[in-house]
């Protein structure tokens, strides 16, 4: 009797132990809610959240359970009949997680969970104190010196901040959550920061579709990088006509590929120290090309001669599939590149009295 009670026993464990599979259960917490009404499970489709579940509060508590094959980032989120209500993304991830949503909400209790929340926090702390300069430097009465400090203070800070994140991924390159901040911050990267990076991604990744994208971009910055040789391609003018970047380049001891547009507020901008650079030095065989990434020829044209562009323009008029932008991996505007004669790249990104400056260095 007793081996019979010992081999149900053996089967009903190994059985349980055949159907158990790994799981999650979130359980989350809000102040100020009405019993009855909901939290919901959310995905980031394009620019909009699209619920996936939804658990009714019951004495400001809820609780969601699932299984999820892998790690993904989603959002839970309370909206109250007016105003905003409190939100946070996670690592929906299988096992134990804690949510507290309220003003500053956090999320807690699996690996990736805590790595994420714990670079959160330090983000906040950061971006607290930047939050309290832009303040202090709207204050009126202040002196230029007093600006200029505050300057220099919100410029370490904003330092401090990339360091952070860029130390973050490089540590997490191999799990969600690297693999999720990366593509976010790789703007504020330098291109050897991307390329340390690039050669960390393991294969599992590389597939990834943010991912792959920006391991393209790094290839085509990795071949426009200064030190490298341009790369040519043909659009047309202002008259419909097509041309070749190389036929300017092959005219001036130096050329500026302007890349902008006229919608560009910071593009704008920024053209009265390219037109004062353009004046200083054509002279002395400084030349620019602008290579515009406007849908409208007429607003094209009318900027042209609004900011006093007096020299060459390209557009293929496709806006942000502007071919020639897509070669040297622009993903913002207003962006240079400063070619020789020989077609080496000089230098990338002179903005403001550093285009001024360069040229000085160059046409002696």
């Amino acid at each position: 009797m007793k081996k019979i009670v010992y081999l149900f026993a053996a089967g009903t464990m190994a059985l349980t132990a055949c159907t158990s599979e790994p799981s999650y259960k979130i359980s989350g917490t809000i102040e100020n809610v009405t019993d009855g009404e909901f939290v919901y499970l959310q995905e980031v489709k394009g620019r909009e959240l699209i619920k996936l579940d939804s658990a009714a509060v019951t004495n400001g508590a809820f609780t969601f359970n699932g299984r999820q094959d892998s790690v993904v980032n989603r959002y839970i989120t309370y909206t109250p009949k007016e105003g905003r209500g409190p939100h946070v993304d996670f690592f929906l991830e299988n096992g134990n997680i804690t949510v507290t949503l309220g003003e500053e909400s956090t999320v807690a209790g699996t690996p990736n969970n805590d790595i994420y929340q714990a670079y959160k926090n330090e983000v906040g702390v950061l971006r607290k104190e930047m939050s309290n300069l832009y303040k202090k430097f709207s204050e009126e009465g202040l002196s230029e010196e007093q600006k200029a400090e505050i300057e220099k203070q919100f410029e370490e800070l904003n330092n401090k901040l990339n360091d952070l994140t860029f130390q973050t991924i490089d540590a997490n390159i191999t799990n969600p959550v690297g693999i999720y901040l990366w593509p976010q911050n790789s703007y504020s990267m330098e291109l050897a920061q991307l390329q340390t990076l690039a050669a960390k991604v393991p294969a599992e990744y590389q597939s990834n579709a943010n991912i792959a994208n920006l391991l393209k971009r790094i290839d085509i910055l990795t071949k426009t990088a200064v030190g490298q040789k341009f790369t040519d391609f043909t659009m047309a003018d202002t008259e419909g006509n097509p041309v070749k970047l190389s036929d300017f380049i092959a005219k001036n001891k130096y050329t500026l590929i302007d890349f902008w547009a006229s919608w560009c507020g910071p593009c704008r901008r920024e053209m009265p120290n390219v037109v004062d650079a353009y004046k200083a030095y054509s002279k002395k065989g400084f030349g620019i090309v602008g290579v515009s990434l406007d849908n409208d020829a007429e607003k094209w044209k009318a900027a042209i001669k609004d900011l006093g562009m007096t020299w060459p323009q390209m557009s293929n008029l496709k806006g942000w599939q502007c071919e020639g932008a897509a070669l040297y991996g622009v993903n913002s505007i207003p962006a240079t590149v400063l070619v020789d004669q020989e077609g080496t790249i000089i230098e990338r990104n002179l903005r403001g009295e550093a285009i001024k400056e360069k040229l000085g260095e160059l046409l002696k």
